[in-house]
């Protein structure tokens, strides 16, 4: 019989919401994310960006979320206000009594850059909470213990790793898997980032699953960057207290070594990386670190999701860190950004040289030998800046050259984020002519600027940039490929009305957290549908 106007609009009213994360008996699911390193407290690249983004959207959508974290010093320092989260409690690692504990910050002094609450509240509107509460906001929890996190460094001091990075994150995996019942209610998803992280997968397979909590907890591990893999001694499987039948070539042993990311890969109900592209590289022989069999034997159960930026952040119609704001519509401003940038580095003001411009870290994966093997491209009729610290052969080159021609060529080492907005909103074009980029943000940011990319065609670079476009790509990892890349550049860019068309268009691209964040939803859903 059908219903009435009347008794669907009651249907309507009363009609339970489905929860936007359940499990296979509809019961509604958390995800906790276990990460060394998250924006703003403490980080070194972009995974910690990269996360917290991502779990703030999460939470957004409803979801409840949860980020833990080691508590290092640097963290302590910046938030000395941390609470207690319960007691201290102990966890055994490889025969070692350890005592940890759990702080919490308090929600009013929780940093903007994890709590957007306007885009909470946008997002929350799109797809209704269900359940016992609807978080607006990621949870972020530290563990904490003086002797592995009370250090200076996060993985090491003077370039060199610390010697117990295997037991320091050992501990933290044991003690965040110990406390995951207290934070998290029913069914878990426990997202792992990088090889840090990646024993908890193992641990919850061998020792938590006595326990009927921990069967229902599902793991995914997303790889941010594969040449950082945790290889150590086999001695390394007592240290954090694995069983040695585990030590085997389909699990955690690698060349005799002990291989902790391939472990993880092995345990996990689910792998992604953070592009589709990378997918691809991770298994070939070229591209795949030494673990490209592993990335090939997991089959469907391993899929690239790439990242996304938050746009109301790199957003120049309301960028609050530039010289004049402007839009896709109105390009006018970028002008004034431009004159802006270059006295704030010391170049001449001519707004018609175009200004390349480089934000990174000053190391070898992101193609400092291509910029610096061909003396063509300083001959270019341009501007250079580049913006950033690392490698010091590589910072006395480029000293040496902003020496040499200081009104053409301007370095910064010391990097800010203020800095990087300004770069982005100033500079005509954008340079990653990375060895390998798994993802890539920088290109993001520019597009969003009308800052036009010039990057190799790996990665997240070539699953972002659209050659002729958006931006202009290469394929070889060589100086000639690149230099071909830049003179093209350069062509298009004295035909000012293609160039306006370009930065349009590329500035209308959508690289927002929504879409990427929806295909994590999709994959956590599947592995929670999944029987053990």
């Amino acid at each position: 019989m059908a219903l009435t106007t009347q008794q669907r609009q009651e249907h309507r009213r009363v009609a339970p919401t489905a929860p936007p994360l359940a499990a296979r008996d509809g019961s509604p699911a958390s995800v906790v994310h276990l990460v060394a390193e998250l924006a703003p407290y403490a980080r070194t690249g972009g995974m910690g960006e990269a996360v917290a983004s991502l779990a703030k959207y999460q939470a957004a959508r409803g979801i409840d979320t949860t980020i833990v974290v080691p508590l290092y010093r640097e963290v302590a320092q910046k938030r000395p206000n941390l609470r207690p989260v319960g007691d201290p409690f102990t966890v055994i690692v490889g025969g070692r009594t350890e005592e940890a504990r759990v702080f919490e910050e308090r929600p009013d002094d929780t940093p903007d850059e994890v709590v957007d609450r306007e885009a909470a509240a946008q997002a929350a509107t799109q797809a209704p909470a269900a359940g016992p509460r609807a978080p607006r906001a990621p949870r972020v929890l530290f563990v904490a213990n003086p002797h592995y996190f009370d250090r200076p460094g996060i993985y090491g001091e003077h370039g060199r790793d610390y010697g117990d990075n295997l037991r320091r994150y050992g501990f933290f995996c044991m003690a965040a898997l110990a406390g995951l019942s207290r934070v998290a209610a029913g069914p878990v998803v426990l997202h792992a980032h990088d090889w840090h992280t990646a024993l908890a997968p193992i641990y919850l397979r061998t020792y938590f699953q006595q326990y009927d909590f921990y069967r229902q907890v599902r793991s995914v591990l997303t790889v941010h960057n594969a040449a950082f893999q945790g290889y150590w001694s086999a001695d390394g499987m007592g240290e954090v207290g694995l069983p040695p039948e585990l030590f085997n070539w389909r699990q955690l042993e690698w060349h005799g070594q002990v291989n902790v990311l391939k472990g993880g890969l092995a345990f996990s109900n689910a792998v992604t990386t953070v592009s589709p592209t990378h997918a691809h590289e991770l298994r070939t022989a070229a591209g795949g670190f030494g673990l490209n069999g592993a990335f090939v034997s997991l089959r469907d159960r391993f899929v690239g999701i790439v990242n996304g930026i938050d746009q109301k952040v790199w957003d120049p119609r309301r960028d609050p860190h530039i010289a004049v704001r402007y839009s896709r519509e109105n390009l006018a401003g970028k002008q004034a950004c431009k004159a802006a940038l270059q006295k704030a580095f010391g170049l001449p003001q001519n707004p018609r040289v175009p200004i390349f411009a480089m934000t990174a870290r000053i190391t070898s994966q992101k193609g400092f030998d291509l910029i610096l093997g061909d003396p063509g491209y300083f001959a270019l009729d341009a501007q250079f800046i580049f913006l950033g610290a690392g490698e010091r052969r590589y910072e006395r080159l480029l000293g040496a050259l902003a020496d040499r021609a200081p009104t053409r060529i301007s370095v910064e080492f010391n990097f800010t984020e203020v800095l990087e907005h300004q770069l982005m909103a100033g500079a005509d074009m954008c340079l990653m002519p990375s060895q390998y980029e798994p993802c890539g943000l920088t290109q993001m940011r520019a597009q969003r600027y009308g800052t036009i990319p010039i990057a190799r065609r790996t990665g997240g670079l070539a699953d972002t940039i659209e050659d002729g476009t958006t931006g202009f790509l290469f394929d070889q990892y060589t100086a000639q490929d690149f230099m071909d890349a830049a003179v093209r550049a350069v062509d298009h860019y004295e035909d000012r009305a293609a160039w306006e068309a370009m930065m349009r268009e590329a500035m209308g691209r959508d690289f927002g957290w929504e879409r990427s964040e929806s295909r994590y939803v999709e994959l956590y859903r599947k592995v929670l549908g999944e029987r053990r």
